[in-house]
C-alpha cells in the first residue's frame, strides 16, 4: 500500500503522515532523507525528532533508500522533496538525471512488500522561482510528485492541517 501526502510548507503533512503510520503500526519506521545543510535544517530535524516517541525507529538515508529492508513495515518517507534535492545537487542540477535516478530508486525499494507513506511538497503553487535553478527544481518536483501520485493507492493534499483525499 502506498499513501502519498503532499501540500505546502507547514500544512500539516508530517503530523498527518505520522498519525496515519501509528494507526497502521505500533512500531513504524521514519525514513529521514534530509541532509543537514545549515543550523536551520538542524533545528527542523530536531523538531521532527521530538514529534516521535520511542516506538518509532529512524532510518537516515539521503539517497539510496532501496539498500534498507522494510518488508512488512510501515514506513514514513519524509520527504520526497529533500530526497530529490540531494540528487539534484549531486547531479549539479541535471533534471533528467535526477528524475531518472529517483524514479529508479523508488521503484527498486517498492519491490519490497511494505506500506509506504511518502510526504512531499507542492512547491509550484507559489511565487515563480527567481533563478533558473529554482525554476528547474520546481519542474523536477512537479514531475516527481506526478510519478509518486500515479503509483500511490491513496493521495492526500494537506491544507491548513486538514487532509483532502484526492485519490
Amino acid at each position: 500500500m502506498i499513501y502519498f501526502v503532499t501540500g505546502g510548507q507547514r500544512s500539516g503533512k508530517s503530523k498527518f503522515a505520522q498519525q496515519l503510520a501509528k494507526r497502521l503500526s505500533d512500531t513504524p519506521i521514519y525514513l529521514a532523507t534530509s541532509r543537514i545543510w545549515d543550523d536551520n535544517y538542524l533545528e527542523r530535524i530536531r523538531r521532527h525528532q521530538s514529534d516521535r516517541d520511542a516506538t518509532w525507529r529512524t532510518v537516515e538515508e539521503e539517497k539510496y533508500i532501496s539498500k534498507h529492508q522494510f518488508v512488512g513495515e510501515v514506513v514514513v518517507l519524509d520527504c520526497i522533496t529533500l530526497w530529490l534535492t540531494n540528487f539534484f545537487m549531486d547531479t549539479e542540477g541535471d533534471i533528467d538525471e535526477s528524475l531518472k535516478l529517483t524514479k529508479r530508486e523508488l521503484l527498486e525499494v517498492l519491490k519490497q512488500d511494505f506500506t509506504l507513506i511518502a510526504i512531499s511538497n507542492e512547491i509550484g503553487m507559489g511565487l515563480h522561482a527567481e533563478n533558473a535553478n529554482g525554476r528547474k527544481f520546481v519542474d523536477l518536483q512537479g514531475w516527481m510528485n506526478q510519478f509518486v501520485a500515479d503509483l500511490a493507492d491513496e493521495v492526500f493534499f494537506m491544507v491548513s492541517g486538514l487532509p483532502l483525499k484526492v485519490k
